[in-house]
């Protein structure tokens, strides 16, 4: 689905990432796990478009999207969710989703003028969108509530909601757990779960080991902008540069022994 070759992005003299190689396989769940500052948000922006690289590559199936804007990253299947989960919070949480599709439909501003008939059309298929994605979430029943009357597990759902409305392939979801309690983490890695049995490739930024090492198929760690492991959460939790550098060597042994 997604590969990355000697990704590097430097800001002033400051190297973010560093020649960092990766691959995410199709409908698999992948974590960028590592300390603060280690580059994994920056990693994200390179990869969704927010940000360019300053050398390196990015292919998404197969095709070079190297420096490709935002706009363009998402009509070609890459959804992104952010650590805090902006709202458009007077509004109803329908209508925030159904902003979301407007990212698939084609009418401009003389059809909002003239009511045209592709606008009608696509302002049903629009909420058709939202309403699917809000029940794939667990969500039909807030579609009307205003978006700041729920709660933040609701919101952190609402993002996925939000993601899944452009009809992504990929989702680049920024600690998607970070705020909730222990029983709400658990229901988000179901969730997450839920998206790749139907065939959407995740790869998650999330600070939570106990989450990661039950949920990603790999988990790439970052340190200092650098890749210094990869694997599946055995290995990775087993590598003695990982427990040293993120883990910690008490928090590695107890994994360990899981």
């Amino acid at each position: 689905m997604l590969e990355v070759h000697n990704l590097t992005r430097k800001f002033f003299g400051l190297t973010a990432v560093n020649e960092v190689s990766t691959h995410f396989e199709a409908g698999r769940i992948s974590a960028i796990i590592g300390p603060n500052g280690a580059g994994k948000t920056t990693f994200f922006n390179l990869i969704a478009g927010a940000l360019r690289p300053t050398s390196g590559r990015i292919l998404l199936k197969g095709q070079d999207v190297t420096g490709l804007p935002p706009d363009h990253m998402a009509r070609l299947g890459v959804a992104r969710t952010f650590q805090a989960t902006s709202l458009f919070d007077n509004a109803t949480v329908l209508d925030n989703l159904i902003v979301g599709h407007r990212l698939r439909t084609r009418s401009g501003l003389l059809d909002a003028l003239l009511k045209t008939r592709r606008l009608q059309a696509e302002e049903r298929t629009c909420r058709e969108k939202a309403r699917a994605a809000l029940d794939f979430v667990g969500l039909a029943h807030v579609e009307n509530r205003i978006a700041a009357d729920i709660s933040q597990e609701e919101r952190k759902r609402v993002a996925f909601a939000m993601a899944l409305t452009t009809e992504p392939d990929l989702l680049l979801l920024d600690e998607p757990a970070g705020g909730v309690n222990p029983e709400e983490t658990m229901g988000l890695a179901d969730l997450i779960r839920k998206l790749a049995h139907h065939g959407k490739t995740v790869c998650l930024i999330e600070h939570k080991m106990d989450m990661i090492m039950q949920l990603a198929h790999k988990i790439v760690v970052l340190n200092n902008g650098t890749k210094i492991a990869e694997g599946t959460p055995e290995e990775v939790r087993a590598n003695p540069v990982v427990i040293e550098a993120y883990l910690g060597a008490e928090n590695g042994a107890d994994h360990a022994a899981a």
